[in-house]
């Protein structure tokens, strides 16, 4: 039973406030066939609303099976139009893109009924004789059959009451016979049947006859009275039976959410295409920086893993202190006293370099001038490719003998065998005695081939003229006494340079873990920049998603009311922008993760950069693109969700 108690509905438009429903009150009995009618602005429509739960009463109680639902929730309300009301809209409202099945189907979607929706669609189809025109969709179909269609949708969860707005408005008189015969068909079958209408003829049909003018209720004419008829289900059963959100809810949100997606195509790209890039430039960004750090880790670690390296310190000049190594304060004498006084040392190597021009034939090129001992190789791990190195004798006599780099060898040698040649370096001659293995360039900045070694004191004596030596490299025993091992060194230079307690030390020494752990600092914070950049542009994506999903529900207000109508809940309606906003930044991910590694893999190719493509580069940016299809997918979303369905229906 329905019962309304002195209803008011007034609506404010601007500053003026329009009463649609003044003091009206009636009870509605279960198996009754009621037409409601009157002019144009009389409050029919709104009558219905409000029936319907689509609008809410200013004042006044509503009361279904004797429950006052004034001040039901929106979810409660929408459990009541999907379970206990069906409505038939005199302008069809079915859903474009979806054939007539579908469309009916909805409504045993938002009842959370998954068992045999199909078969309980199609019956429902054939229950208004459309079974045959069930793959269809609306613009395919005449005015009547869409209108039966409607009525399918509406019977589809066996409601106790249809409520159908001028069901014969847009049809021939035809159709409007058909489609009055099916709702006294369904009146004899127990249901409950509330008409808006204008026409005599099809208010006719009613057993009951309710006018309206300005709002108020003005005859209630009973043409038959209306027998006892089994109550149906109640609406204390309905509330009770609370709808919980499901696996296959979420399912079907998906698979509705994926049909808008594809019934916009262009779109649909244009809003990806934010992420797609964003997603891109993060993998490609990071495997960048990755790879120069990979690389420059791998060139250190080639010069040995237990290496210290001595440096002269910087000078003074009246005050001012000069660059890092600008002293002259390390001398040969002091590389053998290390290497005969520390225990914890293995090996030792000094050396001395400068730049020098270098000539062979016709042929010249300015290269590094490397003054260096016997053990270099050993110590800095870069051993001889063809030929010899220098020796111990070399260095002792200062004999005019070179090893060359490879890019030296290139440069001035080309296809020709170097070894035994005679070459110039700064006019003296010297003769090539061996060729060095390929050791590349440092981070791309230096190239370390573009090298030429000989004896250090040839180097200081014949070519250079100093006493002194550039660094000191030294070759620890182990990786477990460096620390050891530099605080011995430093102890024997201080004592050797006569260094008082509390001066400074006139050198400097580092290890290689000290320049590693410097090197893997600074490129793990550039990663982070380029990083920080790429996420940039993720975020302008997001921006994408949320304009265009705004776009989105304004196209959609419509199609969100008849949702609602049927009985979609707010959580429904957000769940299936929400997806949809995912779908798209998880797709945009994905297509975005393969260009990027593309992009990484041809930068490594043709620019030559190292790349490394890490999979928590690849984790990293496909999450940020679902954390942003979810943060930026979600005020749009809610939006849509927070629609009253009365309003929305009414959008054009």
């Amino acid at each position: 039973m329905i019962e309304l108690r002195n209803c008011n509905k007034t609506y404010k438009m601007g500053e003026i406030y329009v009463p649609a429903l003044k003091d009206a009150s009636l009870k509605i009995e279960d198996g009754e066939f009621i037409a409601v009618m009157g002019p144009s602005g009389s409050g029919k429509s709104t009558l219905l609303n409000v029936l319907g739960c689509l609008d809410v009463l200013t004042s006044g109680q509503y009361l279904i099976d004797g429950i006052d639902i004034s001040e039901f929730s929106d979810s409660q309300l929408a459990q009541i139009r999907n379970e206990k009301i069906g409505f038939i809209f005199q302008s069809y409202n079915l859903l474009s893109r979806l054939n007539a099945l579908s469309n009916v189907e909805l409504a045993l979607i938002y009842s959370g009924d998954h068992n045999d929706r199909r078969k309980k669609a199609i019956n429902s189809l054939r229950m208004v004789n459309l079974e045959e025109r069930a793959k269809h969709r609306p613009k395919e179909l005449s005015g009547g059959e869409q209108q039966r269609v409607a009525i399918a949708r509406a019977l589809a969860n066996e409601p106790s009451i249809i409520l159908a707005d001028e069901p014969t408005g847009n049809l021939d008189s035809k159709s409007g016979k058909e489609i009055m015969s099916i709702l006294t068909e369904l009146h004899n079958k127990g249901i409950t049947i509330i008409m808006v209408t204008h026409d005599n003829s099809v208010a006719a049909s009613a057993q009951r006859i309710i006018r309206l003018k300005d709002g108020e209720i003005i005859e209630d004419q009973r043409k038959i009275e209306i027998e006892g008829r089994t109550q149906n289900k109640s609406l204390t059963q309905n509330i009770k039976k609370k709808r919980r959100f499901t696996i296959a809810e979420i399912r079907e949100s998906a698979i509705m959410s994926v049909s808008s997606i594809f019934s916009n195509k262009l779109r649909s790209f244009l809003t990806m295409l934010g992420i797609i890039v964003g997603v891109a430039a993060v993998i490609a960004m990071i495997a960048i920086g990755q790879g120069a750090s990979v690389q420059i880790t791998q060139r250190i670690k080639q010069m040995g893993a237990n290496l210290l390296m001595v440096r002269p310190g910087a000078a003074e000049f009246g005050g001012v202190r000069s660059a890092a190594g600008s002293r002259t304060s390390l001398t040969y004498d002091d590389a053998q006293a290390i290497a005969s006084d520390a225990q914890f040392v293995d090996k030792v190597d000094a050396n001395f370099s400068r730049n020098g021009q270098v000539v062979y034939g016709n042929k010249n090129t300015n290269t590094t001038i490397n003054g260096v001992t016997s053990n270099f190789p050993e110590v800095r791990n870069f051993p001889v490719d063809r030929g010899t190195f220098i020796t111990e004798d070399d260095n002792i006599f200062m004999r005019r003998v070179a090893v060359l780099g490879k890019t030296v060898v290139t440069n001035l040698f080309g296809n020709e065998d170097p070894i035994g040649q005679y070459i110039k370096i700064n006019r003296i001659i010297f003769q090539v005695i061996g060729v060095m293995s390929t050791k590349g360039s440092t981070g791309g900045f230096r190239d370390e081939d573009d090298v030429i070694f000989i004896p250090l004191k040839t180097a200081q004596k014949r070519l250079f003229g100093v006493d002194y030596v550039s660094t000191i490299n030294i070759e620890a025993k182990s990786q477990d006494v460096m620390d050891k091992a530099t605080s011995e060194i430093t102890d024997l230079l201080r004592d050797k340079h006569n260094i008082r307690q509390g001066q400074d030390d006139d050198f400097n020494i580092r290890s290689q873990a000290e320049i590693l752990t410097t090197v893997q600092d600074t490129s793990k914070t550039f990663t982070i920049l380029l990083a920080s950049i790429a996420i940039i542009s993720l975020l302008v994506g997001g921006i994408g998603i949320m304009n265009i999903m705004f776009v989105s529900v304004t196209e959609r207000t419509r199609e969100i009311g008849i949702r609602k109508a049927i009985g979609a809940q707010k959580w429904d309606i957000l769940g299936q922008f929400l997806i949809e906003s995912v779908i798209v930044s998880l797709s945009g991910g994905l297509i975005g993760i393969v260009i990027g590694i593309l992009a990484s893999k041809l930068t490594s190719q043709f620019a030559g950069w190292p790349t490394v493509i890490t999979p928590v580069a690849v984790v990293l940016s496909f999450s940020f693109a679902v954390i942003v299809g979810l943060t930026f997918g979600f005020y749009p979303a809610r939006k849509a969700a927070l629609l009253n369905p009365i309003d929305a229906l009414r959008y054009e």
